[in-house]
């Protein structure tokens, strides 16, 4: 996919600061440290549009980004990670507020994107992640991350277990690597085939 333009459009702490653009929105989230930033800077085709860093929980906001690819214009929402103990119990409040007010009640969202380790094995929440993200009517699918750090018969071993194991919804998974590139057209093209599901094309 041609990217065209990428930009930080804006970061919001509280509900009402999302922005009212009028354009389709793609979310992203899961465990912190999980590589969010990585694969969002790998989609658009740039090094340092979304901040990357190796201490868990760093990104506290939810930061947009409008993206034109192809002939789409498009926002994607970087949202913060969960599963970060060294954080007060107030602040992981406050984060989740925000998240699920965002997921629960944004209709230019049209699919959230939970990123998952192909390493690690799911747990208890991206299970109930994914089931609430269904129960609100939310498309979503799996981008599974840092599939470069397996060799790939062990590769594609994991990916059949993640698979299998996931007891959920049915959904797409998408293995990636925002190191090599592998599996980043892929995840557009199956970007692009929700947000036309979505417009009955």
């Amino acid at each position: 996919m041609k990217v065209r333009a990428a930009e930080l459009l804006k970061s919001c702490s509280k509900p009402d600061q999302f922005p009212e653009t009028g354009l389709l929105e793609v979310a992203f989230l899961g465990r912190s440290n999980v590589g969010k930033s990585s694969l969002l800077n790998a989609l658009v085709h740039r090094k340092r549009l979304a901040r990357t860093s190796s201490t868990p929980g760093k990104t506290r906001l939810i930061t947009f980004f409008r993206v034109e690819v192809g002939s789409v214009e498009l926002l994607l929402a970087d949202l913060p990670g969960y599963g970060w103990a060294k954080v007060s119990q107030k602040e992981r409040a406050s984060w989740q507020h925000l998240v699920e007010s965002y997921l629960e009640d944004r209709p230019p969202l049209r699919v959230a994107i939970l990123l998952q380790d192909l390493r690690r094995d799911f747990s208890d929440d991206e299970t109930l992640l994914l089931e609430w993200l269904a129960e609100r009517e939310v498309p979503a699918l799996v981008a599974l991350t840092k599939i470069d750090k397996l060799k790939p018969m062990r590769r594609a071993e994991r990916v059949r277990k993640l698979k299998k194991s996931f007891d959920g919804p049915a959904l797409d998974f998408v293995a990636t690597s925002s190191q090599s590139g592998q599996g980043v057209e892929d995840l557009w093209r199956a970007i692009y085939r929700r947000l036309s599901a979505e417009a009955g094309e």
